[in-house]
């Protein structure tokens, strides 16, 4: 079973001294193909190292294709421009000749406020309260608000779901490190989302029956982030159809400050005939 300190490790990328770095995979969740929120984290920790006196302010991935957990990333940075209150990079991931994900990555240096508000955090009862799920290792602790359950393809409801997620012995106060985590929480509930008002469809029949992967995400962060404590991920899916579905969601933290926002595009479709899993089999794509 991972440990945090395993998935702290593939955050700590190696400097290669040709302008690239280079990144290793973690399965924690028995597939052939890398998580995308393992990208995502990879991609802000990248970012940081750009601008080391700015905070990551956004990162927007286009995933090209899947990357196979038994190679190493090579993440290759281009830095579009640094300036007193902004950076810039596109941060490329690739396996030898296979592009597999490219971000675009924006630092900023914070003003002090000329205005201030954020919309009021959901009644989602005391931080970590709600339904404990097993969709990933013992210290990345999920809690789903309700009666939700993304799981049981019968358990209909609206298109909402509302997570608590936490990752145990996430440690210090490094910010880098901290939305790094937050965003591999992010990429792994927006599917599940727009699943709900559909009976027969879960996402426990993700790469078996129905083929699903996100296709794009966008991740905004308006304040500090503490992973080791409860995050409320708050989600919505204004539309599905045509063998795709877009989400958006508000996070959080446990006093009900709203310290990130984001949204992803994803595929949810049957599969291809010549693309089908065998009976009892998971695809690998």
């Amino acid at each position: 079973m991972a440990e945090i300190d395993d998935l702290l490790a593939v955050l700590d990328l190696e400097e290669r001294g040709d302008g690239t770095l280079l990144a290793q995979n973690l399965d924690m969740t028995g597939g052939a193909v890398v998580f995308g929120g393992q990208i995502l984290a990879q991609a802000v920790v990248a970012a940081g190292r750009v601008d080391p006196a700015k905070e990551v302010a956004s990162v927007h991935t286009v995933f090209a294709r899947g990357a196979r957990l038994d190679s190493p990333l090579e993440l290759s940075i281009d830095v579009l421009q640094t300036g007193r209150s902004f950076s810039s990079a596109s941060i490329t991931f690739a396996q030898g000749d296979r592009l597999c994900a490219r971000s675009q990555a924006l630092l900023s240096a914070p003003d002090p406020d000329l205005i201030r508000h954020q919309v009021d955090a959901p009644d989602a009862g005391a931080p970590g309260e709600g339904r404990r799920t097993e969709h990933g290792p013992p210290f990345w602790e999920i809690a789903t608000v309700g009666d939700a359950d993304i799981v049981d393809p019968d358990a209909v409801g609206p298109a909402e779901l509302d997570v608590w997620t936490r990752f145990v012995g996430a440690g210090d106060d490094d910010q880098t490190r901290n939305r790094a985590l937050l965003a591999y929480a992010t990429d792994g509930f927006l599917i599940g989302t727009a699943m709900r008002p559909h009976p027969g469809v879960g996402q426990a029949l993700a790469h078996v029956s129905v083929s699903t992967t996100v296709i794009t995400h966008a991740l905004t962060f308006h304040e500090d982030v503490h992973a080791g404590r409860w995050n409320l991920l708050s989600q919505q899916s204004p539309y599905a159809g045509r063998g795709r579905s877009y989400g958006r969601a508000h996070v959080f933290d446990d006093g009900g400050a709203l310290v990130a926002s984001f949204t992803q595009e994803n595929m949810i479709r049957d599969f291809p005939e010549d693309r089908r899993p065998a009976a009892g089999q998971r695809s690998a794509h």
